[in-house]
Formats: structure tokens, sequence, C-alpha cells
């Protein structure tokens, strides 16, 4: 049996590539030593080009809408810092009042919190008792279980030790949680310097990028890579955008319908509902525990109406705002949603439940288009290029004329060059 060239280099990639898995599965510990050295010295760089993807959502906005229509050699020279220095200060705004809103209300809360508590522990208290008279086969049970005593001679023992011996370790520990509050702010500021200059010459290093695909890599290989880091940018900003507003509007009602029902707390509890609730699924859950404790303080049935207003709340943002605000803009079933968080917060917590659904959704929509194109050219029975033969209304879908704009704004090759992934 005889191969063509293809086949051969086809079969020599493969082999290269299960050399190097066998040799990366054989030194796993130092791949991953090195993959976090690499990271270590690349994160100023991830954490800038997030940053610059955050700002370009609102940058974007101002060049498109407020400024579209500003051309000229002054556009050309003004227009991208102007948007720049807009998206900024229009950021630092909105993060200014929101601090400058809930610190003195989460001081104020603090120190009223404070103040009630001995109360609340002699209600605890004042309760148990009332229990134990009223129940005393549960003081008789209680009494029949073996307790450990407590030594209170080695828990002082201990505590000598470590007035002895622990002031070196907390010194040291100071030390070090000092060195790298330090180090994280010269990240920080590496990160936005990088950023700013990512955002100032982004078409420029786009250019450069699809340069460099075009020039190493067959057409359509390019044009597919082009076509993914496409359909990934219209997902994770239409995502960003979408959860923004719909925290946005559930912190909102929270705010309106406590002060309505007169409970404590309606402000802050509601801004910390809404910051929470930017974790996907779980993170409303989390604002609604902490604003039932700081009620429960306060009024214990005000707590219990709260859980249940949040409840009611709960099920109007899942069922009517989410689905409109957020699920239209990255076309993804819920199910997968619910997988792409539970996946996402296994393995990187919290960030890994943010940037989850977004990746999952452009992976669920190539899928989605390589299953129905095979299909259809497979002639299979009720097969069509979209879902339900009817256009699916995710803002993600790829259409045909956007794939050919891939292809449309590569450079075009000299001759001598490649041509359909081959050489002439």
């Amino acid at each position: 049996m005889e191969f063509s060239r293809g086949k051969i280099r086809q079969i020599r990639h493969l082999m290269i590539l299960a050399a190097l898995l066998i040799l990366a599965l054989i030194y796993s510990e130092k791949v991953f030593m090195g993959v976090a050295f690499l990271f270590g010295i690349t994160s100023p760089f991830l954490v800038g080009g997030a940053m610059a993807f955050v700002l370009n959502i609102p940058m974007r906005g101002f060049e498109e809408k407020v400024f579209g229509r500003w051309k000229g050699r002054a556009a050309a020279k003004f227009k991208r810092p102007l948007c720049l220095v807009l998206s900024i200060v229009v950021l630092a705004v909105i993060l200014a009042v929101v601090v400058g809103t809930v610190v003195p209300q989460v001081v104020a809360t603090a120190s009223e919190v404070g103040k009630k508590i001995p109360a609340f522990t002699e209600r605890v208290v004042e309760g148990l008792d009332r229990l134990v008279r009223d129940y005393p086969e549960l003081t008789r049970r209680i009494d029949e279980l073996e307790l450990t005593e407590i030594n209170w001679d080695s828990m002082l023992g201990g505590i000598i030790d470590f007035l002895k011996n622990g002031a070196g370790d907390v010194l040291n520990s100071t030390f070090s949680v000092a060195t790298g509050i330090i180090s994280g702010i010269v990240n920080m500021v590496i990160s936005f310097i990088f950023a700013l200059y990512v955002l100032a010459q982004k078409e420029r290093l786009e250019d450069q990028g699809r340069r460099i695909l075009w020039a190493y890599l067959p057409e359509t290989v390019s044009a597919k890579i082009l076509e993914v880091c496409s359909l990934l940018y219209k997902n994770f900003s239409s995502f960003i955008t979408g959860q923004c507003l719909e925290a946005v509007i559930l912190g909102t009602m929270f705010v309106v319908t406590m002060s309505l029902f007169r409970m404590p707390y309606a402000l802050m509890v509601g801004v910390l509902i809404a910051f929470t609730a930017l974790i996907p699924i779980v993170g409303g859950f989390i604002g609604c525990a902490v604003g039932a404790f700081l009620i429960l303080i306060d009024n214990p049935l005000q707590a219990l109406w709260f859980v249940i207003l949040f409840l009611v709340l709960q099920q109007i943002e899942g069922n009517l705002i989410y689905p409109k605000v957020v699920g239209n803009s990255v076309g993804l079933p819920a199910i997968w949603v619910l997988t792409a968080v539970s996946v996402g917060g296994s393995l990187f917590g919290i960030s890994g439940m943010l940037f989850f659904i977004p990746l999952t959704s452009s992976c669920y929509a190539l899928l989605r288009e390589s299953v129905n194109d095979r299909n259809a050219r497979r002639r299979m029975p009720g097969a069509v290029g979209k879902e339900n033969g009817k256009e699916d209304g995710s803002v993600v879908e790829m259409k045909k004329e956007e794939k050919a704009a891939a292809v449309e704004k590569a450079p075009e090759r000299k001759p001598g060059g490649r041509k359909n992934g081959k050489r002439p």
C-alpha cells in the first residue's frame, strides 16, 4: 500500500505528538513546575490582557456609538485616546460611587451589629434555657453523652509556648505579607500599563497576529482560528455585559423591595447581592446568607421574611430577567450553564465559574455548527443548517458572511506562498 505525501506528513505529525505526550506524562512533575513558573512570569501580562478586554467593552461603545461620526485627521489622532480615557473615568466613577456608598454603610453596620450581639446572645441563651425546661428528656440525653474533659494545663502550656516561640513566626509572616502586597501592587501597575498599550494598539496587534497565522498555517486553519477568536470575543463580551446588567437589576430590586417592607440594611444587602450575583447561579445565595445573618441579629422574624423575599425575587430573576438579559447573550441551555459553573468552580474557584460559561458557550456553538453542517451534507432526514430550521436567537451565532470576512481581512499572499494549505 502506497501512502501519499500528505498521509506521510500526517503520520509523522501524529508520531511527534504522541512522543511529546509520553514525555509530558513521564516528566509530569517537571512539566507542571515549568508551567507554574511560566504562569508566574506571564501573570502580569495575562491580567493586563483581561483588563484590556474589560476596558475595551465601554471603549468600543464610545468609538462606535458616541464618536462614530467623527472622521478626519483630528479623529484619527485623538479619538482613540479620548475613548480610552473616558472608559477609565467611567469605570473609576462607578467603582468610587460603589465604594463610597458601601464602605460607610459597612462600617456603620459593623458597629451596630457589634452592639446588638450581646443582646442576641442573651436571647439565644434564654431560648436554650426554655428548651431545657420544656424538654427535660433532652437534658438527660445530653448528660448521658461521654464528653471529653478539657485539659486546661495543656492549653495554657500551648499558649505560653506560642508567646515564647511564635513571635518570630509572626514577624516572618508579617514580612511575607508586606512583600506580597508590594509585589501585587507592582504587578497591577505593570498589568495596567500593558492593558493601555494593548488598547492603544489593538488594530496593529490584531493585524500582526493575523499575518503570523497566515504566514505559518494553511488558509483553512487560519480562517478557522480567526472564526473561533471572533466567537470567543462575542461570547465573553456579551456575557460580561449581560451579567453586569443582570446584577444591577437584581440589586435594585432588593433595595426597593426591602425599603418598601422596611427591612434593615436595605442598601448594603442590595449592593452585596448585586456583587455576588456576578457569580452565576450560586452568587445570589451567598449574598442572601450574609444578609439573612445580619437581619437575624436585629430581628429573627424579619430574617425569615427576607429569605422568603429572596426566594420570590430569585424566581422572578431566574425565569424572567436572566434568560432575557444573559441567557440569550450566550445561547447556552440551562443544563450546560450548570455544568460549566460546576466544572469551572471545581477547577479554578470563583474565577472558573465566571469564564467557563462563555467558554462552554463557544464550544457549544462550534460543536452545534459542525454537527448541523455534517448532517446537512450527509442529507440526514430532518437535518438543517440551523436548529429546527430557524435561526438561533444567540448573538454568538456565526453567519456565513462573518466566516468569509475572516478570509477577506487576511493579508494577501505573495506569489510563491502557500495556497489552499499546500506548497505550490
